[in-house]
């Protein structure tokens, strides 16, 4: 039986992995080892004295933010792009594709349900052809296989520059505590990058746009068809460790889908997610751990000094 510990800010930590560095309002630790864990009121009083710790060793210097709790940081922060540093996919890319779809009156309309159940599938040129491949093509598509991978490349391109508009207004905004973790990464020199299935021109919009050239500068970024197999597959991770000069047990990725922690893990690289909007009932059991968000104090759920006690492995287990 899961034994359930209630606190303060929302996390949910795996069986493998116990957290003591945050003060998780819900946390679920199936099959727990009751001669470890004696009690809620236990586990409460370590989450509670790791978390004043924490944040007593986070200090803002001249604008940068330094975290030195953890002996040991990530060498690589990576996140995921949409749903992550942006909820982007239910009013933004679905809306992108729509106005698409009715620009070349293609009769085609994705609805929030049924956008949802299309982010399963990874990559948005995948995704339409997956669509078109079991409803059927519009009367207006060609016909033969290689043109129909033209078509669907010139729809996702004026996708993207749709898209893109929405990013430049900055109608869509970054994710609480996006900014804060980044700016604790580049102050404490760890490396980080995006790494996402979108196109690239897109997260580059992103992260630009809403993060600010100085930001931007200091951030790789590994998306689109980089890779011939997107996530669920590990090549973007694998690529963005190998490009880092990083080893993928130093890294620490944040994600809000399935497919993105499948494809971390597969990495080997250890996985914080951070659910959006179409993920929230996703299964991610094999996370290291769950959050509803990456929050800005007074609310936040957790930092960099987190993300090393994930690798220094600071659980009870």
């Amino acid at each position: 039986m899961a034994l359930r510990v209630v606190s303060s800010s929302p996390a949910i930590f795996s069986s493998q992995r116990r957290a003591a560095s945050v003060l998780p309002s819900t946390v679920t630790l199936p099959n727990t080892n009751s001669s470890l864990l004696s009690s809620s009121s236990a586990i409460s009083s370590i989450d509670r004295t790791k978390s004043v710790t924490l944040r007593r060793k986070t200090s803002r210097r001249n604008g940068v933010v330094t975290c030195s709790a953890s002996s040991v940081l990530p060498k690589a922060l990576l996140f995921d792009c949409d749903g992550v540093l942006v909820d982007t996919e239910k009013d933004g890319h679905r809306i992108s594709f729509n106005d698409t779809f009715a620009e070349k009156e293609l009769g085609v309309t994705w609805d929030v349900d049924l956008y949802g159940e299309l982010l399963k599938i990874g990559g948005g040129k995948e995704r339409m052809t997956a669509y078109f491949n079991k409803v059927g093509w519009p009367e207006n598509a060609p016909k033969t296989e290689e043109e129909r991978k033209e078509f669907i490349a010139g729809l996702h391109k004026r996708k993207t520059e749709l898209f893109m508009v929405l990013i430049e207004k900055k109608l869509l905004p970054l994710r609480p505590g996006v900014e804060k973790l980044i700016d604790q990464a580049l102050g404490n020199g760890v490396k980080v990058a995006v790494c996402s299935t979108s196109n690239e021109k897109a997260v580059s919009a992103i992260v630009s746009c809403l993060l600010g050239p100085e930001r931007a500068e200091q951030i790789q970024i590994f998306a689109g068809d980089v890779v011939p197999r997107k996530k669920p597959d590990p090549a973007i991770y694998l690529l963005a460790a190998d490009t880092l000069g990083v080893d993928p047990s130093s890294c620490v990725v944040v994600e809000d889908s399935g497919i993105g922690l499948a494809a971390a893990k597969a990495a080997g690289m250890t996985c914080i997610v951070t659910k959006s909007g179409y993920t929230a009932d996703e299964n991610f059991s094999n996370a290291d751990a769950v959050f509803d968000c990456i929050g800005d104090p007074p609310e936040e759920r957790f930092d960099l000094a987190f993300c090393g006690n994930l690798l220094e492995k600071q659980y009870v287990s």
